[in-house]
């Protein structure tokens, strides 16, 4: 059991115990106080140490002995090149030879003493050190004993024995990590310094160059030390670049077959050696892009030689053919990096040829764009000069052929990957991602094959515009039975895009294009209307062996809406029978009064938004084309207002009730003005006072509404272009009748509380005073003293600066009277 003091007793015990925790302080303080004088009378002390916790981790020795072992190498070979180089006279012969034959043997034999002593990183430096000097022995014989001896033979002869006394040395001393890749560098340069030293022909140093590359990419292959797999795989790479490209550029310049021959057995050779790198290599990303390599060096060593044959304009073509050959290599039992490699070369190929055919097809859409400036002045002689530019190849009719082959490729492999290909599924995992875009492509191919080929087969105008608007017809069609979205937008986007090029193509006779216009306007219209009725989709596309076709969104709905707007806007404005521009303005009016019911009809569909916004753009240009009449203008403004409000019937679309009164207040005023009515009231009440009705209903509504927003608009419509217009006014009428009606709404905003009447009315009051006292007050200033004003304004100051405080809280109050209002 626990005794517990009194409370005297235990007041006494913590005293006691203070005492004693004091006396204790006192003491450190005085000894820390002795150490520091201490300290201050031996000098700068050592940083303390850290009695708790780990010590710090002290500087690796191995990485300091390391450096300084490299600074101790390298200087010691520049001493011996320098010795070799400046020195070598003053010596005889006997002494020239018996100097680098010790320190080079001294050099090579140290390194074996130094690792029976696991002193490794020393034997590295020395061992370096022992290399270096081997190559200057070999410049010191040919200076001594050979010196008529050809530069790059005796180079050539030298690398090959420095290779081979490299390679033995590091094999004997196994534990040191430089001889054998330098020996793997230095064995790489016999072959090409013995072709420069023969002056061999460009196919010489070119195989040489690709020997060599041959050479490291065995090593990197099957050597089993890291260092010389990475020593052989970089020269070996570098080399084989260099070959690759020596070849390719032999190939493009020769033009004798036999020539293209010789450097297309070059360029299979690196394809070879590529190949075999990709037979053996462990690595997938390796395997597939060596592959692919070597893939496009058999396409350029088979198209090299069939260019000097063929004619220039089939060398794409030819080469096309030669890559879409290498799919074959897809269905065989290579491995699978090597498959994916073949594939994804044949494709670059493929890429290429496209690249080279889309110019075609490009001009076939953007060249009827020139018929803008040239409106109905004659139909050309075919659908070729209807163009109005030259096509960028000779023969047109070979870009069509490039991309139909291409779609027919995309084609099949999509046929493959939808029935489940066992030699296509690995290479594409499941199919289910690839096939809508290989699909997808396939059909851009033909499309733009369909595009182009009317004006390369050159043929007659009606027959290349007959053939253009099927093109756009058939995409319509596949956008409104598509089974997928992403489907639909693709041929819809493609029939907006060819039916844009089809209408300015029509351009050059009236018959034409009205009639295109017409054909335009009503496809798109049944696309739309074919769409529509049909449920939204889910965004995604249909994958290959989908069970049933999802229906597809408004995307399809809307391009082919707007689309249809557009064309029938072009169709009304072409239809002109001799009308002004102004009454063709009018005419044009009735395209967004559908298009107002066609969204209305639409209802919550996300496609009338789009429609209402192309109803809109038609709008904003029939009031352009009646914008140089001013009467007929009112006219279309009211219209379009009317338009617009019946617009804002619908109750998602009551903000445009906004657009529709302003519409109709313009209409109004372009009417006045077109009477030369100058008074600005007659343009300002007509919206003053429904604006001021309509805020009196909602204050009704929803009292808490403040006037700013009720009447604040409605008051300052009027009232501000009014105290303008009285500013200049000379007469007495208009001044006096807006002091009147501002001084009423001054009176009627304080006696209901209300801001905006208030603020309006009184501000307006005084500047309209202000505005009729000006002359006197002018007057009284002209006949005041010049000094007087000034000394006004300075009492006015004082009187002010005096009563700041109260002037203050009289603010104060003023501002919490009109916040209190309303």
């Amino acid at each position: 059991m626990t005794n517990i003091p009194p409370p005297a007793e235990e007041l006494r015990l913590l005293d006691w115990e203070l005492r004693q925790l004091e006396a204790r302080r006192t003491q450190l303080l005085r000894r820390r106080a002795w150490l520091l004088g201490v300290l201050r009378s031996a000098g700068p002390a050592a940083p303390p140490s850290h009695p708790a916790g780990p010590a710090a981790p002290a500087p690796a020795p191995p990485s300091a002995q390391n450096v300084l072992l490299t600074l101790g190498g390298v200087l010691l070979t520049i001493a011996a090149i320098a010795f070799t180089v400046v020195s070598w006279g003053h010596l005889g012969i006997a002494g020239r030879s018996a100097a680098l034959g010790v320190v080079t043997l001294a050099a090579l034999a140290a390194p074996a003493l130094l690792l029976r002593r696991s002193l490794r990183s020393t034997a590295e430096a020395v061992a370096g050190l022992g290399l270096a000097l081997t190559v200057l022995d070999s410049y010191a014989l040919r200076y001594l004993a050979l010196p008529e001896t050809a530069t790059l033979g005796y180079a050539a002869g030298t690398s090959v024995v420095l290779a081979m006394l490299w390679a033995g040395y590091g094999l004997l001393l196994g534990e040191l990590r430089l001889p054998l890749p330098t020996a793997v560098a230095t064995a790489q340069l016999p072959l090409i310094l013995w072709a420069g030293a023969v002056d061999a022909g460009e196919h010489a140093v070119t195989a040489a160059l690709l020997v060599t590359a041959a050479f490291g990419a065995a090593l990197a292959l099957w050597a089993t030390v890291r260092s010389v797999r990475v020593v052989a795989a970089v020269g070996g790479g570098v080399l084989g670049l260099w070959g690759a490209a020596g070849a390719g550029l032999l190939s493009l310049r020769v033009t004798d077959p036999t020539e293209a021959a010789r450097a297309g057995v070059l360029l299979l050779f690196a394809a070879l050696i590529v190949l075999v790198v990709a037979w053996r290599a462990k690595e997938t990303r390796t395997a597939a892009g060596a592959a692919g390599a070597g893939g496009l060096l058999v396409v350029a060593a088979c198209g090299g030689v069939l260019r000097t044959v063929l004619p220039p304009e089939w060398t794409v073509p030819a080469c096309l053919v030669c890559g879409v050959a290498l799919l074959a290599a897809v269905r065989t039992a290579l491995p699978r990096p090597v498959r994916i490699g073949a594939a994804g070369a044949s494709a670059v190929v493929q890429g290429f040829a496209v690249l080279w055919a889309l110019p075609v097809t490009a001009v076939a859409l953007i060249g009827p764009l020139g018929w803008a400036t040239r409106i109905w002045t004659g139909a050309p002689r075919d659908a070729r000069a209807a163009l109005l530019v030259e096509p960028p190849l000779s023969h047109p009719l070979l870009a069509p052929l490039v991309l139909a082959t291409v779609a027919a490729v995309l084609l099949m492999v999509s046929g493959a990957l939808s029935r489940g290909s066992a030699s296509l599924g690995p290479l594409f995992g499941s199919g289910a991602a690839a096939y809508p875009v290989i699909r997808y492509g396939a059909g851009a191919l033909v499309w733009a094959a369909g595009v182009a080929l009317p004006s390369a087969l050159g043929l007659p105008y009606a027959a290349g515009l007959a053939a253009q608007m099927t093109v756009a017809a058939i995409l319509l069609i596949v956008a409104a039975r598509a089974t997928s979205t992403a489907s639909a937008l693709t041929a819809s986007a493609l029939a907006l895009v060819s039916s844009v090029s089809v209408a300015f193509l029509s351009l050059p006779t009236e018959a034409a294009t009205l009639g295109t216009l017409g054909a335009l306007t009503a496809l798109c219209l049944a696309a739309c209307a074919w769409t529509a009725r049909r449920p939204p989709s889910t965004p995604g596309g249909a994958a290959a062996g989908a069970a049933a076709p999802a229906p597809h969104g408004p995307g399809a709905v809307a391009l082919t809406a707007c689309a249809a707007l557009a064309y029938a806007t072009a169709l009304v404005c072409a239809m002109r029978g001799g009308l002004r521009p102004e009454h063709i303005g009018l005419t044009v009016l009735a395209v967004p009064a559908l298009a107002a019911f066609a969204a209305a009809r639409l209802g919550p569909h996300p496609a009338a938004l789009p429609v209402e916004i192309m109803a809109a753009a038609s709008g904003g240009l029939a009031l352009t084309l009646t914008v140089a009449h001013t009467p007929t203008l009112a006219l279309a403004l009211a219209l379009c207002g009317l338009i617009a409000a019946g617009t804002a019937l619908r109750p998602d679309r009551r903000p445009v009730g906004y657009a529709a009164v302003a519409l109709l207040l313009l209409a109004s005023w372009v009417r006045l003005a077109s009477w030369e009515v100058v008074t600005p009231e007659a343009y300002t009440l007509p919206a003053t006072v429904p604006a001021l009705l309509i805020g009196l209903l909602r204050r009704r509504r929803d009292p808490e509404v403040s006037s700013w927003v009720a009447y604040g608009p409605g008051l300052a419509l009027t009232l501000l272009p009014s105290l303008a217009a009285t500013w200049g006014d000379p007469h007495w009428q208009r001044p006096l009748l807006l002091g009147v009606a501002a001084l009423t709404l001054t009176l009627t905003g304080a006696r209901h509380r209300l801001r905006a009447p208030l603020v309006l009315g009184g501000t307006v009051l005084a500047l309209d005073a202000l505005h009729e006292l000006a002359p006197y007050l002018v007057q009284v200033a002209g006949v005041l003293p010049r000094w007087l004003p000034p000394a006004l304004a300075g009492l006015l100051l004082l009187a002010v600066g005096a009563t700041y405080e109260q002037r203050l809280r009289d603010a104060r109050r003023l501002r919490n009277a009109l916040g209190r209002m309303h």
